[in-house]
C-alpha cells in the first residue's frame, strides 16, 4: 500500500474537505476502505466506508438509531431547522417513522407509479422540445436547469397536487434546506435553511387549509392522503403533515436531479457505455442503477448507536454518532467486480443508493421511473450531445450532483 494512499486515509476529516475532495472523493473513500474502514473522526463519531459495514447498520435498526434529536440539538438549537429535521420521515425511529412511511407508500404503490407513467413521458418530450428550440438557434443548453431539476419539481408537484403557478420557489427551498444538512453549516447557509423552512411552512399552511376545505383522490394526491390518515383513524399531527410535505418535496427533488445530471455526465464521459446504451435501449433498467451505484445522488447517511456494538473489532457504546458512506460503500470490491468501471449492464448491482432495510427509500420506484424516462427519451432525441464546458459541482458532500451542465445538442 502505497503512502499517498495511508496518507488520505489518515488526514481525512469529514469537517474539514479539501477541494480536491468534493472534486472526487473516491480516491480518498478507497484508500479509508483499504486502511481504516471504521474511520474515527476527530469529533469522537465513526466514519464507515465498507458495504458490508454499511448493511448492518442499517439492518440493526435495534442498535442504530435514525432519529437526530440528540445529534441535531447542538447544530441546530432551537431552530425552523431543528424541527423540521426531526420530524420528518427520515430522521425518525418507528412507531413515528412506521406510521408516516404507512401513509406515503400507500400512494406510492406499483399501480400507483405506473399510472404517473404517461404524465412524466409527456412532461420529459415537453422539455425536450424546449431544448430543441434552444439548440436550433444556437443557444447553449444546461442539463440541470434546462432538464434535470425541472422534472422531478414537477412530478413531486403532482403527487402533492401544488398548482403548477405556485411551484417556482421550491426548488430554491429545497436547496437551502438540504444544503444545512451538510457536515459543517456556516452562519450563512444556516440562516437560509432557517428562512427556507419558514417560507415553506408558511406556504403549506395555506395549501392544506384549501385541500381540507377540497379533498383531492387519497389514491393519486399524497397530501390529500396524508392529511386524511388510515381508515382506522390514525392522523398525523399539524407538525408531522407540514413537515413531512417538506420532506417529500425536497427528497424527491434534489436526489432524482442528481441522478439524471449525474447520469448524463457519467454517459458523456464514457462514450463506449453511452454508445452501447444507444444501441440497446432495453438497457435503460440497468444504466439507471449503475449510475446510482457509480455516482450516488445521496453519499451519507447518519445514525446513533443506542446500544453496545461492535464493529471491525471497534467498541462503539450508546450514543455514538456514525456516518455511512454510501459512495464509498457502492465501489467496494467486496461486493462489485471492477467498482470504478462504468458499466451500464452491470448485473447483479445490489447498490445502497436508496439505503436498505426499514428506511429504505420510500420514492425509490418513482425515482427509477423519472431516471429511466428522461435519460432513455434524451439519448433518443439528441445522441450526439456534448458538453460544452467544466459542469459545476454542487460544493456539498452530502447530495453529490452538478449545478449546472452546460452542453450542445444537434
Amino acid at each position: 500500500m502505497d503512502l499517498d494512499t495511508r496518507e488520505l486515509a489518515a488526514s481525512f476529516d469529514l469537517e474539514r474537505l479539501t477541494p480536491q475532495f468534493y472534486a472526487n472523493p473516491y480516491p480518498t473513500y478507497r484508500a479509508l476502505r483499504e486502511t481504516d474502514p471504521v474511520k474515527r473522526m476527530p469529533n469522537g463519531s465513526y466514519f464507515l466506508t465498507r458495504y458490508d459495514d454499511l448493511v448492518a447498520a442499517y439492518k440493526n435498526t435495534k442498535a442504530f438509531s435514525s432519529d437526530k434529536q440528540k445529534e441535531f440539538a447542538p447544530k441546530y438549537g432551537a431552530s425552523p431547522l431543528y424541527e423540521h429535521h426531526t420530524t420528518s420521515l427520515v430522521f425518525n425511529d418507528p412507531p413515528a417513522h412506521t406510521r408516516v412511511r404507512r401513509l406515503i407508500m400507500g400512494a406510492l404503490s406499483p399501480r400507483a407509479i405506473a399510472g404517473m407513467e404517461p404524465d412524466v413521458i409527456q412532461l420529459v418530450d415537453r422539455l425536450l422540445d424546449t431544448i430543441a428550440t434552444k439548440g436550433k438557434v444556437g443557444g447553449q443548453v444546461d442539463l440541470i436547469d434546462d432538464f434535470a431539476a425541472a422534472i422531478p419539481i414537477e412530478v413531486i408537484g403532482n403527487l402533492l397536487d401544488v398548482p403548477t403557478g405556485e411551484r417556482e420557489p421550491l426548488r430554491e427551498w429545497s436547496l437551502a434546506i438540504l444544503g444545512a444538512l451538510e457536515p459543517v453549516v456556516s452562519g450563512d447557509a444556516f440562516a437560509r435553511g432557517n428562512k427556507a423552512v419558514e417560507a415553506f411552512l408558511s406556504y403549506l399552511e395555506g395549501l392544506v387549509a384549501r385541500r381540507r376545505a377540497k379533498p383531492g383522490n387519497p389514491d393519486h394526491d399524497v397530501l390529500t392522503r396524508l392529511i386524511q390518515g388510515e381508515d382506522n383513524g390514525e392522523r398525523l399531527t399539524e407538525k408531522e403533515l407540514l413537515h413531512n410535505c417538506i420532506f417529500l418535496l425536497n427528497a424527491g427533488h434534489e436526489t432524482t436531479t442528481n441522478l439524471i445530471g449525474n447520469g448524463l455526465v457519467a454517459l458523456s464521459n464514457h462514450a463506449s457505455e453511452k454508445m452501447r446504451l444507444i444501441g440497446n435501449p432495453a438497457l435503460i433498467k440497468t444504466a439507471v442503477e449503475e449510475m446510482l451505484r457509480f455516482e450516488s445522488s445521496n453519499q451519507l447517511g447518519n445514525r446513533m448507536t443506542v446500544e453496545p456494538f461492535e464493529l471491525g473489532g471497534i467498541a462503539m457504546p450508546p450514543g455514538t454518532p456514525v456516518t455511512l458512506c454510501i459512495g464509498a460503500a457502492n465501489r467496494d470490491p467486496a461486493q462489485f467486480a471492477d467498482p470504478e468501471r462504468f458499466d451500464v449492464g452491470r448485473t447483479p448491482n445490489r447498490h445502497l443508493a436508496f439505503g436498505t432495510g426499514a428506511h429504505q427509500c420510500a420514492g425509490m420506484a418513482l425515482a427509477r421511473l423519472e431516471g429511466a424516462i428522461a435519460i432513455s427519451r434524451f439519448l433518443a432525441r439528441f445522441p450526439d450531445y456534448a458538453l460544452t464546458g467544466e459542469p459545476v459541482r454542487g460544493g456539498r458532500v452530502r447530495f453529490r450532483g452538478f449545478l449546472s451542465v452546460p452542453c450542445t445538442v444537434s
